[in-house]
């Protein structure tokens, strides 16, 4: 399988998912003298864009795991540092502050410290669809609540002028009957830059999933649903950090990249700070029972000095 990374981490538990549902009876049902496992509620936080995403994310995500009774909490990273790629610190930082899984997309390697970093952090994904052997991997299957979680991260194939992967909809079919032998429980990052695609994906593979959650375009979208096979999906899972921005990217900047063609680094935005995502749950037998938009407005931050030159 093209991509298939043997150093997926079936089986791998993020301590703070066992730290967290540990002393909690939350996700799990009595009937008849009996305990089954329950729902499970993960949080997708959309995509993290710079310092100011970072900030989000360390404001408020404590609260929405407690208020919202999340499980289990995704991440986009894909922008996590200066608005383009991730590097090390900014991945082991997230981590901490209880993020259980950073996926990631066309970015994943411009951060140089992160290539030999990945294969040693079993909480980052990168595509699945990336060439063999490249490092990283780009599925895990963890634990949250008594139950197996999987999260698979695929890369699109439209709009990307410097990374073309090997086709996310042959390798989806196979991977997930792969996971598919271990839990039912599984969630799809697929980082693709247009909605037709993602669309394709969510009915490619509608009842054999919980999740086909779309990141990329930094968007929060109004499609969110369950499909009829019992597959959440929403083409846009928005982004954490400045909402009154070009993608969480001052605008004056970008406004002058598209009208002089002059490059310009571009420069993370600290405007009307929000977090961004969906709340999924997700019955034992893998059918996703409910997918709600999350947003969270954030309070102070973007002291001067804090704005951060991203790559392009």
């Amino acid at each position: 399988m093209s991509g298939y990374a043997p150093t997926s981490v079936s089986g791998y538990a993020p301590t703070s998912v066992s730290g967290y549902a540990a002393g909690r009876e939350v996700g799990w049902t009595g009937h008849g003298g009996r305990w089954y496992p329950g729902p499970v509620r993960v949080l997708y936080i959309g995509e993290i864009v710079g310092s100011a995403g970072v900030f989000c994310v360390k404001s408020q995500l404590a609260s929405l795991r407690r208020e919202l009774s999340v499980d289990f909490v995704v991440a986009c990273g894909d922008g996590a540092t200066g608005g383009f790629g991730i590097g090390k610190n900014h991945s082991v930082y997230l981590h901490k502050l209880g993020i259980d899984v950073l996926t990631s997309g066309e970015c994943i390697y411009y951060k140089k410290d992160m290539v030999p970093h990945l294969p040693r952090a079993g909480y980052i994904l990168r595509a699945a669809n990336y060439p063999y052997g490249n490092p990283g991997r780009g599925w895990l299957v963890a634990e949250a609540c008594g139950q197996k979680i999987a999260v698979l991260n695929l890369l699109g194939q439209s709009g990307f002028a410097r990374v073309h992967l090997a086709n996310p909809f042959h390798l989806a079919t196979d991977l997930v009957a792969r996971i598919a032998q271990e839990t039912r429980l599984i969630l799809v990052d697929f980082h693709a830059a247009t909605t037709a695609e993602k669309y394709t994906m969510f009915y490619h593979l509608e009842g054999q999933v919980s999740a086909v959650l779309g990141s990329h375009t930094k968007v929060l979208t109004a499609d969110a649903r369950v499909l009829p096979g019992g597959t959440a999906v929403i083409a846009g899972t928005g982004r954490t950090g400045s909402r009154d921005s070009v993608g969480g990217l001052e605008a004056e900047i970008e406004i002058r990249k598209f009208t002089t063609q002059i490059h310009e680094f571009s420069k993370v935005s600290w405007r009307g700070l929000e977090l961004q995502g969906v709340l999924v749950e997700i019955s034992p037998d893998g059918k996703a029972t409910g997918i709600q938009i999350v947003r969270r407005a954030c309070e102070g931050g973007g002291a001067p000095g804090d704005e951060e030159e991203g790559r392009e």
